[in-house]
């Protein structure tokens, strides 16, 4: 955490802190970095995402302009280097990636490869995998297309309502494996946990969340205990991001925005907080987080 600017004033001293763990985590960064490389090194070449490389609108607007396209469906015929992105894709769409024509680049995010080997391992031991996550989320519909490959006792939740419709499909096995989207909250996980305990014979608990996710959620818990304002930065499509607001909003006020234009519609709230401190999802960049604070800054100084 960094205080990045303290205002004295005998009425209203305002501290503003920046969360040590905002902005892109390393997959993202990664990703990020890897595709300009790759445009760099290819000028001449297409060069595509299948799918938004990361959940930022600006970011993708910025490899659009560079001539990085996102395909938001594979063509029948295509050249060029394929990428496929940090959530990963099922084995059926590498496979037709090559058939259509392009070269393949997998920048799957390691955290994510570890889940989708999790989850693989568990069925090919006899269990009833559970996946807690987002049924619609494109990580978690890969980390099931890839198990799927070895066998069809899955099923996809994020409460435990979900997971009582099919209660009785979970009584008959024995087994019961568990392995979790990389940017669920734990409090999801755990809350699953205890019921699946209360029904399970044996129970397997793979804790997939991201170490980078689980960092973020912790130091911004503290952050909001201390704060009269949390201001959260970063796509609203982003899981981790909405994951991130969601957790804060229970122990402080809370706004996730997008880019600092929307903070115009919370000045009154921005003026009447002492203590704000500003967090981001993984999937933000450092530009868009700077101008947020500079932002508050001039909103600031400018009221005074």
């Amino acid at each position: 955490m960094r205080v990045l600017w303290k205002e004295d004033n005998l009425k209203l001293p305002k501290e503003i802190k920046l969360a040590k763990f905002a902005g892109f985590c390393y997959g993202v960064k990664r990703a990020v970095e890897t595709v300009k490389k790759l445009k760099a090194e290819n000028p001449e070449r297409n060069i595509c995402v299948l799918g938004e490389l990361i959940h930022n609108t600006q970011v993708i607007e910025e490899l659009n302009n560079l001539g990085i396209k996102s395909l938001q469906t594979l063509p029948e015929k295509g050249d060029g280097i394929c990428v496929v992105r940090s959530h990963g894709e099922s084995p059926e769409v590498f496979e037709n990636i090559t058939k259509a024509g392009f070269e393949v680049y997998d920048l799957t995010c390691p955290d994510v490869k570890k889940v989708q080997q999790k989850a693989i391992e568990l069925i090919q031991a006899g269990y009833y995998l559970v996946i807690v996550g987002k049924s619609e989320h494109p990580e978690v519909i890969a980390i099931k297309a890839n198990a799927n490959r070895f066998g069809t006792d899955i099923v996809v939740a994020t409460d435990v309502e979900q997971l009582k419709l099919v209660e009785e499909e979970l009584k008959k096995h024995k087994k019961i494996g568990v392995v979790v989207q990389t940017t669920q909250m734990i409090s999801t996980l755990n809350n699953i946990v205890e019921y699946l305990t209360s029904i399970a014979k044996e129970l397997n608990i793979a804790n997939t969340i991201c170490q980078s996710t689980s960092m973020r959620q912790s130091e911004a818990k503290e952050l909001a205990k201390e704060s009269d304002l949390m201001i959260v930065v970063g796509s609203k499509k982003s899981a981790n991001t909405t994951h991130l607001a969601e957790i804060l909003k229970e122990i402080t006020p809370t706004i996730h925005i997008e880019t600092e234009k929307e903070l115009d519609n919370y000045t009154d709230l921005i003026e009447k907080s002492n203590n704000i401190s500003i967090t981001a999802g993984a999937s933000t960049p450092q530009c868009i987080i700077d101008k947020v604070i500079n932002h508050i800054n001039t909103q600031s100084n400018e009221s005074h």
